[in-house]
């Protein structure tokens, strides 16, 4: 059903972002970030995760530095001082978000 796939992506892309965030309290370059996601059951693909990290970057969430590793130059992300302080934010807010909807729509918390 196309609704439900269109609120469905809504969904999804607040929680990528939180989970983006919340990796990023470590430093990853952006395939290792990918796998790190992947490897908690959340795909996302390329074209969705470069430009969300270069747009957490611009909003100064970010701070990155090009490196040399395995004779290879990779971009590392890791999070600002800003960053940290917005993903502290939204993970409280999530889990409050979270323990209302467990509560309107009859889930046990």
């Amino acid at each position: 059903m196309e609704t439900s796939e269109s609120l469905r992506s809504e969904i999804r892309r607040g929680a990528i972002v939180l989970a983006v965030l919340g990796l990023l309290r470590r430093e990853h370059y952006g395939y290792s970030l990918r796998k790190a996601l992947a490897e908690q059951g959340m795909v996302v693909e390329e074209g969705t995760l470069y430009p969300l990290i270069r747009r957490l970057e611009q909003q100064g969430l970010l701070s990155s530095e090009w490196r040399i590793e395995n004779k290879r130059r990779k971009r590392f992300y890791l999070l600002s001082k800003d960053g940290e302080v917005v993903f502290e934010q939204l993970s409280r807010d999530w889990r409050e978000i979270d323990a209302s909807v467990r509560a309107l729509t009859g889930e046990l918390t």
